[in-house]
């Protein structure tokens, strides 16, 4: 089933670029394929070094620019291309790197909601901290205003973690992560929460 159409006059958005995102166009990115059904969102954490946050380095690692001596973690990474569509900084600072109607390359070998390729039909966003660590307040306002425009704009229907598509590799972002808020904010039923714990509380409300 293709994507439906997008609203051209759409004033938050324009060739899949987010108005309210500060661009920083990252060029690994590629197209998606032709019948790709836009309907998922999939949450990522990330730090450069590990547990270091309000550098340069997350953004010139998407943008093939980081230097590699710079720390002895970076040598574990320095064949990796890849991006997100978002990051979102602790402060709540929103930036853009692969416009929306594009294929970042977030998500790798994946496979949810029966599918697999994950890159193809996904939107990645990035959030600034580590894996099974908390989130800022900041962080949350910005991601819940945004998963609210790409739900206007896009034909969302599922919002996952990277360890929730690619459980056996990744585990981001983590037990800190709120998903339970983020339902709450967005106004969501459960069945948009990642495959299990929608069902989990779903059960608790009863």
């Amino acid at each position: 089933m293709p994507v439906t159409p997008a609203p051209t006059n759409d004033p938050l958005w324009s060739q899949g670029w987010y108005h309210f995102a500060a661009r920083h166009a990252s060029p690994n990115f590629g197209s998606r394929p032709p019948q790709a059904h836009i309907d998922l969102i999939v949450l990522h954490s990330i730090s450069l070094p590990p547990g270091q946050y309000g550098g340069p380095e997350v953004p010139q690692f998407f943008n093939n620019q980081l230097d590699w001596q710079a720390h002895p973690y970076f040598r574990q990474i320095k064949d990796l291309q890849v991006s997100a569509h978002f990051f979102i900084r602790r402060h709540g600072e929103l930036w853009q790197l692969v416009s929306c109607n594009d294929r970042a390359w977030h998500a790798g070998c994946s496979s949810y909601r029966g599918r697999s390729n994950c890159n193809d039909d996904s939107i990645g966003i990035e959030l600034e901290g580590m894996e099974g660590a908390q989130f800022e307040d900041a962080q949350y306002e910005s991601l819940h205003a945004l998963c609210a425009a790409l739900m206007q704009h896009y034909p969302i229907h599922h919002l996952a973690g990277h360890e929730h598509i690619a459980p056996v590799r990744k585990a981001d972002p983590g037990a800190g992560f709120d998903w339970v808020r983020l339902q709450k904010n967005l106004g969501l039923e459960a069945r948009y929460l990642p495959l299990g714990l929608g069902a989990k509380h779903h059960a608790k409300e009863r």
